[in-house]
C-alpha cells in the first residue's frame, strides 16, 4: 500500500508531498507526474514516480495499485476537468484503491459559482464509483490574492466587485497539511467523509487592503467596482475574457457569502490555527 499524490509537481501537490514526508517514510509515497524531469528532486528524496496524464486515460492504468490511498488533486484546465477526473476515477476503481481523496471546493453542491461546477460533477462521479472517498472541499487559497501584489502596490488599490463580502482563506500549505492528515491518519476516521475546509477568519477586501497597506507602508485602498467594470479592467490587463468572467463570477459569489463559510474543519485536521492572511501578505511582500 502506498500513498499516491496526483499532480504532484503542481503548487499544491508539492506541498502535500512535503507534508507527507514529515510523517511517513519516503518509500511509502508515490508521486504521479506528467514529466519525470520536473520531479527529479522528489525521486532524489526517495519518492517513487509514476508517469501519467489526466488527459491520456491509457497512461493512468499503471498509476495506482490495490490498497493505495490516493489524493486526486483537481486539474487546472477549466472546461476539461470532468473528463480528466473521470479517467482518474475509473483507473482508481479498476486498481482497487482503498481511499480516493479529492480536492473540491468549499460548499460542494451549495457552491453557486461557475468555477464550482466541475468540482460538483466530480464528486458525483466519485460517489457513483462506489470507491471509499474523502471530500476535501477547499476554500480559497490566500495565495490567490497575495501572489499578485505587484499591481496592487503599483496602483495603490485592491480592485474587486465583491462588495462587503468576506473570504475565509487559508494558505496553500494549510490545505496541503490537511490532505496529508487524511491520507496518513486512521482510515476509519476519514473514509466516506466530507470536510469543508477554510480559514479561521473571514476577511473583507477593505480589511485586506488595509493589511497590505500596513505591511507595505504604502497607501492602499479598496476599489469596489461594478461587475461590468471589473470585467473590463481584467480583460484590459490581458486576462483572457473567459477566465475574467469566471473571476468576476467568483466575486459575485463572495458578495453573497459563498466563500466565508467557517466550520473549523481545517484547523482540526492540521492540529493548529490556520495561517492568518496578514502572515501570507507578509511572506509575499518579503518574497517580492
Amino acid at each position: 500500500m502506498s500513498i499516491v499524490v496526483t499532480g504532484a509537481t503542481g503548487q499544491l501537490g508539492r506541498l502535500v508531498v512535503d507534508a507527507l514526508l514529515e510523517t511517513v517514510p519516503a518509500e511509502s509515497v508515490v508521486a504521479v507526474v506528467r514529466d519525470k524531469a520536473k520531479a527529479a528532486d522528489l525521486a532524489e528524496r526517495g519518492v517513487e514516480l509514476r508517469v501519467a496524464d489526466y488527459s491520456e486515460p491509457e497512461t493512468l492504468a499503471e498509476a495506482f495499485e490495490a490498497g493505495d490511498r490516493v489524493l486526486l488533486i483537481s486539474g487546472s484546465e477549466v472546461g476539461q476537468r470532468v473528463a480528466q477526473h473521470r479517467a482518474v476515477i475509473d483507473a482508481a476503481k479498476a486498481a482497487g484503491v482503498a481511499q480516493l481523496a479529492y480536492t473540491g471546493v468549499l460548499g460542494g453542491p451549495e457552491a453557486d459559482f461557475t468555477l464550482a461546477d466541475e468540482h460538483k460533477a466530480t464528486e458525483e462521479l466519485i460517489l457513483a464509483s462506489g470507491l471509499p472517498y474523502t471530500f476535501l472541499r477547499n476554500g480559497w487559497y490566500s495565495e490567490n490574492y497575495t501572489a499578485n501584489l505587484a499591481p496592487v502596490l503599483a496602483h495603490g488599490a485592491v480592485v474587486a466587485s465583491a462588495g462587503e463580502g468576506r473570504v475565509a482563506s487559508a494558505s496553500r500549505a494549510d490545505y496541503a497539511a490537511a490532505a496529508a492528515a487524511v491520507l496518513t491518519g486512521p482510515a476509519e476516521e476519514h473514509l466516506n467523509r466530507t470536510y469543508e475546509l477554510s480559514g479561521d477568519t473571514a476577511w473583507s477586501f477593505a480589511e485586506y487592503a488595509a493589511e497590505v497597506a500596513a505591511r507595505s507602508g504604502r497607501e492602499i485602498t479598496y476599489s469596489d467596482v461594478p461587475a461590468a467594470t471589473h470585467l473590463e479592467i481584467l480583460t484590459g490587463a490581458g486576462v483572457p475574457r473567459p477566465f475574467a468572467e469566471i473571476l468576476v463570477d467568483v466575486d459575485r459569489a463572495v458578495a453573497g457569502g459563498a466563500l466565508a463559510l467557517r466550520t473549523g474543519d481545517l484547523a482540526r485536521l492540521i492540529g493548529r490555527p490556520t495561517t492568518p492572511i496578514a502572515v501570507s501578505i507578509e511572506e509575499a511582500l518579503a518574497a517580492s
